[in-house]
């Protein structure tokens, strides 16, 4: 059991498990957990963390077919500017290693921001703290417990 598993049965927030086989080559984590799961691409969504220049850190959750508009999550943070957390500095913040950092039970908890195309599906996925491991969530019980907002976040890849 992973720390975002139990925060989900100890608030008693309905979830789905799902795993998967991770394969060690994979390109992009969602996107294999999205066909590994059978599930369409647009409601796996991935955890990022961003820094300002005063060490702030922030929760930004994005599709996986997208990336973080970092002018937006900056914004949305009511700083200047970001930039994406260093992996090792993410992992060590959250307690999960990148590909499987869950925006759930992290070790520290951040300002949460999540792109609001999820608010059109009834059920969103993100990492359940480990790679091969997702959450079936909806995204009003996500932003619940995470105290989320859900503003405009992603912007298609380059």
């Amino acid at each position: 059991m992973t720390p975002a598993i139990a925060l989900l049965k100890k608030q008693k927030i309905a979830h789905q498990l799902m795993s998967y086989e991770h394969d060690e080559n994979a390109i992009s984590f969602g996107l294999e957990a999205a066909e590994k799961l059978g599930v369409a691409p647009e409601k796996v969504f991935k955890t990022l963390l961003v820094t300002t220049d005063n060490n702030e850190l922030f929760v930004g959750i994005v599709p996986v077919l997208k990336q973080l508009d970092l002018k937006h999550i900056a914004h949305a943070a009511g700083v200047k500017k970001v930039e994406m957390a260093n992996p090792s500095l993410a992992e060590r913040v959250t307690g999960y290693l990148v590909g499987g950092i869950s925006p759930l039970g992290q070790k520290k908890r951040l300002k949460t921001f999540i792109d609001n195309s999820a608010e059109t599906l009834d059920t969103m996925y993100v990492s359940g703290g480990r790679r091969g491991l997702d959450i079936g969530i909806s995204p009003c019980d996500l932003a619940g417990v995470l105290s989320a907002q859900f503003t405009s976040l992603a912007r298609d890849k380059d």
